[in-house]
């Protein structure tokens, strides 16, 4: 049985799994689903066609569904999916999909959104991201696993944010991140690898080994970066972690790649 309050407002056409809680002032609407042990705290709006993922908790004056901030968009039944175990704490926004977009906006399992950032329409996020207080996605951003946004830290429209990626506070993202790097200034430029972020998550001594060095080669001043995919693939081709960023780089993508602002860093 869902346990909600007498102040709320929910639609009877919604879905409720089991054991779900609807704290006072909530607003559900007729197309939502909440998973089982959903926890609304207070003042949240789950409005369009929303499903949010079993234990996931949603804290006061967060907003799950609303209409995408895009001109294009015309009222279609677009959906935002956020999975298991999240949290999203007060005053996130997270808008669902556009049709030109895919119609889909949608946020991994066990993600940390903090105060007041912001999930635009088609941004697709993996599992474990977090975002920082006041951290902003343009539409159509894509996040992998384990990546973590800075507080206050904006991304352009279309950018790619690599697995394991860091991206520092108050950073503006134009480029795209790749897996493992580290981002920060007024326009992102590459300060690195995530070094921190790959000894929390237990990589090996070799697997970090092998990245510094095959970062030291893509982002060396000699020859094309095509020529220097080649010999970072030539010897690193059976290094899952070297491969993650090869791959991410010779992938079509709508933005360039962040580069380091002075040679190597």
């Amino acid at each position: 049985m869902a346990g909600i309050h007498s102040t709320a407002i929910v639609d009877s056409r919604a879905k409720l799994g089991d054991g779900v809680t609807i704290g006072p002032y909530c607003t559900v609407g007729g197309d939502v689903v909440l998973g089982d042990h959903v926890e609304l705290v207070s003042h949240v709006v789950a409005a369009g066609h929303t499903e949010i993922g079993a234990n996931t908790r949603i804290f006061p004056f967060a907003t799950v569904g609303l209409p995408p901030q895009d001109l294009k968009y015309k009222g279609e039944p677009t959906r935002l999916v956020v999975g298991r175990d999240c949290i999203i704490r007060e005053h996130a926004t997270l808008h669902p999909g556009t049709a030109v977009g895919g119609g889909l906006t949608s946020v991994g399992d066990g993600c940390l959104l903090m105060v007041a950032c912001h999930v635009a329409h088609d941004c697709k996020l993996g599992n474990k991201v977090i975002l920082t207080n006041n951290a902003t996605l343009g539409g159509h951003v894509q996040v992998g696993d384990h990546a973590m946004m800075g507080g206050l830290s904006a991304v352009h429209q279309y950018v790619r944010i690599g697995q394991h990626a860091m991206v520092g506070g108050m950073t503006g993202v134009e480029g795209d991140v790749i897996p493992y790097g580290l981002v920060m200034g007024d326009r992102a430029r590459l300060a690195g690898l995530n070094l921190v972020g790959l000894k929390r998550r237990g990589f090996s001594r070799d697997e970090i080994h092998a990245l510094r060095a095959a970062y030291r080669m893509l982002f060396a001043a000699e020859g094309t970066l095509a020529e220097r995919l080649d010999d970072v693939t030539e010897l690193f081709g059976k290094m899952k972690v070297v491969m993650d960023i090869v791959e991410f780089i010779r992938a079509d993508a709508n933005r360039p790649i962040c580069q380091p602002k002075n040679g190597v860093a």
